[in-house]
């Protein structure tokens, strides 16, 4: 009888925990959003502003920040779109120029949140500068 109920409750641990899923792949929401650049010139003037065609856009999956899940090159219009994601956090992320910076670069990101299946976040667009 001791085994019978062992069984059955490590059964339902089982069940529960495999429902529960992580952020990333495998659902039904989207992460859409657009990349505007803005073009300076030397002396750190607008010289040009738009939506930015084949930009790379990066999504982190949860907490991980050691290395980006997935890419996307953004199309003419400058959108892009992570598709088929379970609820979790998710940071999205582009690359824009830094003067400054060592490595003449910056991430430039946001942290969204799916919290439902079936659900479409569209983010405020990322800003870059080039």
């Amino acid at each position: 009888m001791k085994s019978l109920i062992l069984f059955a409750a490590t059964c339902s641990i089982l069940f529960f925990t495999a429902c529960n899923k992580e952020p990333g792949e495998g659902g039904t929401s989207s992460i859409t959003g657009k990349v505007w650049m803005i073009d300076l010139n030397a002396s750190g003037d607008t010289i040009a502003q738009y939506y930015a065609l084949d930009q790379d856009v990066y999504i982190i999956y949860g907490e991980d920040t050691d290395t980006y899940a997935d890419k996307f090159s953004t199309s003419l219009d400058g959108s892009f779109a992570f598709n088929y994601l379970t609820p979790g956090k998710y940071t999205v992320f582009a690359y824009s120029k830094c003067d400054l910076c060592d490595s003449g670069q910056n991430a430039v990101s946001t942290t969204v949140e799916i919290t439902d299946k079936k659900q479409t976040i569209t983010m405020d667009d990322l800003i870059i500068y080039d």
